[in-house]
């Protein structure tokens, strides 16, 4: 038995290294052998498109007093809400994401800072399940008066489904290896011992974003999600028969 399993390690090192080479792109395998067990791992991704969007967005105003600010801030803000609720959002998709009050100083050599202003900064965070209504919205904002875009994210609700896509892929392709290594070294694959799971959250894209003229009366900002990918890694214990 001690020499069937020396022996049946020796044959598996020299089968293993060639095959990690010629993995696919998109799978990662990995596998180990002990006396009577066999150890395979590998990756299967699987890509679905976004169903839900959030635009990031706020007003920036400046003014001799901290008053003026916090009012000219103000004003434009409510007309920035009553843009979002126009396009047809909610209230409970509308949240204040920041607002800071901050004095603006005047740096001269050999002086103390003298406060010549103040700033407000006041964002807002709008999402939307509705991704046709992204462009249009950001366009809408502009026109409230919004003076500050940080970005817009795409997130998925329900992922479940890629992840089943891709828990498939993983086993599929653990067990094609296995099977594969084991016919190599002249023995029988057996059942599965156990078998773990761990999952990479959706890797987000950058929104495509076409440039385009500041006329408003154009034709919508134009937005595309693209797709985002999960993967699903797997590490699957086999038991190894004579």
């Amino acid at each position: 038995m001690k020499t069937l399993a020396i022996t049946f390690a020796a044959i598996l090192a020299m089968s293993c290294s060639p095959a990690t080479a010629h993995d696919g792109e998109n799978t990662m395998t990995h596998h180990q052998i002990e006396t009577g067990k066999l150890y395979v791992s590998a990756t299967g991704m699987a890509a679905q498109a976004p169903d839900q969007a959030s635009v990031t967005a706020g007003v920036i105003t400046q003014a001799p007093t901290a008053r003026d600010a916090m009012r000219a801030n103000a004003d434009q803000m409510n007309a920035v809400f009553k843009a979002l609720k126009a396009a047809g959002l909610k209230s409970s998709d509308i949240m204040t994401s920041q607002m800071s009050l901050q004095p603006q100083y005047d740096y001269q050599d050999r002086k103390a800072p003298r406060i010549t202003g103040y700033e407000v900064r006041n964002t807002v965070a709008a999402k939307s399940s509705d991704l046709s209504k992204v462009g249009p919205m950001l366009d809408a904002l502009v026109s409230a008066g919004v003076n500050n875009i940080n970005g817009v994210t795409f997130s998925i609700k329900d992922g479940k489904a890629a992840k089943a896509k891709a828990r498939t892929d993983a086993i599929k392709q653990a067990k094609a290896k296995a099977q594969s290594m084991a016919e190599a070294a002249g023995v029988k694959l057996g059942k599965v011992l156990e078998i773990r799971e761990s999952t990479g959250g959706f890797g987000q894209q950058p929104p495509m974003m076409m440039a385009r003229g500041m006329e408003m009366d154009a034709a919508p900002t134009p937005i595309s999600g693209g797709e985002q990918t999960l993967s699903v890694t797997v590490n699957i214990t086999y038991a190894l028969d004579e």
